[in-house]
C-alpha cells in the first residue's frame, strides 16, 4: 500500500506542476482520490505528516527573528482580526437562533484562523520569510497561536503555568541551544541535532505539557535565529522536511468522503474567502503598510488553518456537532489550500495588475519599514557591510566615490554610522527593498552578503527592475 500512495502523490504532483499549479495541490487531490477508491490507508502517516509540520515551522524559526515580530502591526492586524470575528460571531449567536452558542464559537474558531503551514511552505519556497510582509504574516499567526494557547488556558490552568515558565526558561536556553549547534559539525550530526530540536524539543516537548508543538518548534527555531549556521541548518533539513510534508497534505483528504451535503455546508466559507483576505489587507493599510505589502501579506493568510481541524474533531468528539461539519471543514481548507497556493505563486503579477487600483487606500503617512529608501547621490551601492563588504566600501570611499551601505543587522548600521559611514537599514533578502530603493543615480551595486540565497534573490530582483 505504501508504494500505492507514494506513487499516487508523485503521478498528481506532477500532473498539477504541468498545469502550472503547486504540486502540494496534486498531494490534495492524490488524498481524496485514494479516500474515494478505499484504498487502505497507511499506518502511522498522520504521525509523518506530523513529523513535516514540525520541521516546516523549525525552518521558517530559523529565518525569523523575534524583534521582527513584537511590532505594533502584527499583534493589532491580529487582536482586531479576531475582534471582528467575535463581533460575527455574537451577531450570528443573535440571529441564528438554530445554533447554540458553543457551536458558533466553534465555527467561529474554525474560520477565522489562517494556515501557518501554507502561508510558511509559500513564503519560504518565494524566499520571502525575511521579507516585510513575511515577518508581518508570520507573526500574525504566531499570534494566533498564541490566542488559541490562551484560550485553552482558560479551563486548563496547567497550560496558563507552563506558558508563563517557558517564557523564563526558553532565553535562558538559547546559549545551550548555540553551544549544541556550534559542536553538531557539518555531517549527518547536524541534521540529527535538527531533528532532536524540532520534532523532540520544540514538538513533542510542548505538547507534553499541553502546549502547541507547532509553536514550540517555531519558537526553538527562533532562539537560533541569529546564529551564523542557522541558514546551514535549514538547508539541512530541507528534503526531509519536503518529504514529510508530502504526507500532511495527503492527510488532508482522509478526513472523510465528500457528499452534496458537505459540499454545500462548504461552500459558504469558500464563497467568503475573498472576504477574509480583504479584511486582512484593510487591517494592515489602517497601520500604514503599503499596498503591495498588505496585498502580499492578506493573499498568504487567505487562507482555512489546519488547526480548524482539529477544534472541530473535539467539537465532533463531544456531540457539539455533526461528522459532516468536520468533513466540510475538511473540504474548505483543502479548496482554500488548492486556491491559495497558485494565487500565491503569482501574487506579485496579481498586484502588478492592480496596483493603480490598490494604492487608492494607501494612507498619506506610511510605516516606516514601507517608506522608499533614498540613497541620496549615492553612485555605488554595498550590500553586506560585514568584513568584505566594509573594505569595498573604504576602498571605494578612497577613490572619491559617493557609495552607500545597506546591512540588515541594527547593530552593524549603528557602529557603521558611529565611525563615519553612511549606512542605511535594509534586507538584501526581502524582495520589496528593491521596489522601495531609488537607484536613479547609482551606477554599482556589489553583493558582500555571505548567504548566496540572498545573493540570488537581490540579482533576480533587480533583473527585474
Amino acid at each position: 500500500m505504501l508504494a500505492v500512495w507514494i506513487a499516487a502523490a508523485f503521478a498528481l504532483g506532477l500532473l498539477a506542476r504541468q498545469l502550472g499549479l503547486p504540486p502540494l495541490v496534486g498531494f490534495l487531490g492524490a488524498g481524496f482520490l485514494l479516500n474515494a477508491a478505499g484504498v487502505e490507508r497507511i499506518p502511522g502517516l498522520s504521525d509523518v505528516a506530523h513529523l513535516g509540520v514540525l520541521l516546516l515551522l523549525f525552518s521558517v524559526g530559523l529565518k525569523l527573528r523575534i524583534q521582527h515580530l513584537v511590532r505594533t502591526e502584527v499583534w493589532g492586524v491580529a487582536l482586531l482580526q479576531f475582534a471582528i470575528s467575535a463581533g460575527v460571531v455574537l451577531l450570528a449567536w443573535r440571529a441564528g437562533g438554530g445554533l447554540s452558542l458553543p457551536v458558533i464559537l466553534v465555527l467561529a474558531g474554525t474560520l477565522s484562523f489562517s494556515s501557518t503551514v501554507l502561508a510558511a511552505k509559500i513564503l519560504e519556497e518565494r524566499r520571502e520569510i525575511r521579507g516585510f510582509h513575511g515577518r508581518v504574516a508570520i507573526g500574525i499567526l504566531i499570534v494566533q497561536d498564541m490566542i488559541a494557547i490562551a484560550i485553552l488556558g482558560v479551563n486548563d490552568s496547567r497550560v496558563l503555568t507552563w506558558t508563563a515558565a517557558l517564557a523564563l526558561l526558553l532565553p535562558v536556553a538559547q546559549p545551550l541551544l548555540r553551544k549544541l549547534l556550534d559542536m553538531a559539525g557539518h555531517g549527518e550530526l547536524l541534521v540529527l541535532l535538527g531533528g532532536v530540536l524540532a520534532i523532540g524539543l520544540g514538538g513533542y516537548g510542548f505538547e507534553a505539557i499541553g502546549l502547541s508543538g507547532e509553536l514550540g518548534a517555531l519558537l526553538i527555531g527562533m532562539l537560533l535565529s541569529n546564529h551564523p549556521r542557522a541558514v546551514e541548518l535549514s538547508n539541512s533539513l530541507w528534503s526531509l522536511k519536503e518529504l514529510f510534508l508530502v504526507g500532511f497534505f495527503l492527510s488532508i483528504g482522509l478526513t472523510g468522503l465528500p457528499t452534496l451535503h458537505t459540499l454545500g455546508l462548504a461552500a459558504l466559507p469558500i464563497a467568503i474567502l475573498p472576504l477574509k483576505m480583504l479584511l486582512y489587507f484593510f487591517l494592515l493599510l489602517a497601520f500604514g503598510l503599503s499596498a503591495r505589502t498588505g496585498f502580499l501579506a492578506g493573499l498568504s493568510l487567505a487562507t482555512y488553518s489546519e488547526f480548524g481541524l482539529i477544534v472541530m474533531a473535539g467539537a465532533v468528539e463531544r456531540e457539539l456537532v455533526p461528522v459532516e461539519w468536520l468533513v466540510a471543514t475538511a473540504i474548505a481548507v483543502a479548496v482554500s489550500f488548492a486556491i491559495g497556493a497558485p494565487l500565491n505563486r503569482y501574487a506579485h503579477d496579481i498586484y502588478a495588475a492592480l496596483e493603480r487600483f490598490l494604492r487608492f487606500f494607501e494612507r498619506d503617512s506610511r510605516h516606516p519599514d514601507d517608506e522608499p529608501v533614498s540613497l541620496g547621490s549615492a553612485e555605488i551601492v554595498v550590500v553586506g557591510m560585514g568584513r568584505v563588504g566594509t573594505g569595498a566600501y573604504n576602498h571605494t570611499k578612497e577613490f572619491g566615490k559617493k557609495v552607500v551601505g545597506l546591512d540588515s543587522d541594527m547593530a552593524k548600521v549603528q557602529r557603521h554610522l558611529h565611525e563615519g559611514r553612511r549606512v542605511v537599514y535594509a534586507d538584501a533578502e526581502d524582495p520589496l527593498l528593491w521596489h522601495r530603493l531609488h537607484l536613479d543615480k547609482v551606477k554599482v551595486i556589489m553583493l558582500a552578503v555571505p548567504d548566496l540565497e540572498a545573493k540570488v534573490v537581490a540579482s533576480e530582483q533587480l533583473r527585474r527592475r
